[in-house]
């Protein structure tokens, strides 16, 4: 599939799902925050979830107008068996990778490969619709930023194969917010855009 047929068929799907956006208001926030209206230099600065020296296509970004709506979420257009490398260190805490089904159905939800990692800070790391057998750590492992921890692929609730990364924050109260998060790139700290290749410059 050419890039051109590509991003007409997304657009498509966006004009079929509506317009429709979410009324969290961290949707604001993060709009001005990508556009470069307000500066954030306090958050951790994540490593894009690919090797040094890839580029990826973000395909979905934060409360996008398909299925992020109400997700501070990201999609990373990737072929089947790409290399996932986590975003920063932490311990595993859940695994899944027996999933082989996939595609455009809400009823594929429950398919859909997965990894979580817990960071030091109460915040957690996941990686969604990983390939079968395409989970290369354990619960329970230590991972460093850049480790390769699984292979992507196009399992659970999605049209084409990508990854879906999201991350979460604790209240201390057992109550997890998303949120949206900086990355370093080849275009600098930035908080994604959607429809913008990103190259992953970390050594």
């Amino acid at each position: 599939m050419t890039r051109t047929v590509f991003f007409l068929l997304l657009l498509l799907l966006f004009v079929v799902a509506g317009c429709a956006v979410s009324n969290n208001p961290q949707r604001s926030e993060l709009k001005k925050l990508q556009k470069g209206i307000i500066k954030d230099d306090s958050s951790y600065i994540y490593h894009l979830p690919y090797e040094p020296g890839k580029t990826h296509l973000l395909v979905q970004g934060y409360f996008s107008h398909y299925t992020h709506r109400n997700r501070a979420a990201l999609d990373f257009k990737m072929k089947r068996g790409t290399k996932v490398c986590a975003v920063r260190d932490g311990v595993v805490i859940r695994v899944k990778e027996d999933g082989k089904k996939g595609g455009g159905n809400i009823k594929y939800r429950p398919y859909g490969n997965l990894i979580v990692i817990q960071h030091d800070d109460n915040t957690r790391s996941g990686y969604w619709h990983l390939k079968y057998n395409g989970v290369l750590v354990n619960v329970g492992d230590t991972v460093k930023q850049g480790q390769v921890v699984g292979l992507s692929g196009k399992t659970g609730y999605t049209y084409f194969p990508h990854l879906h990364f999201i991350v979460w924050k604790s209240d201390g109260r057992g109550q997890w917010t998303q949120v949206g998060t900086r990355f370093q790139t080849n275009k600098g700290i930035r908080y994604l855009r959607p429809f913008r290749f990103y190259r992953n410059t970390d050594q």
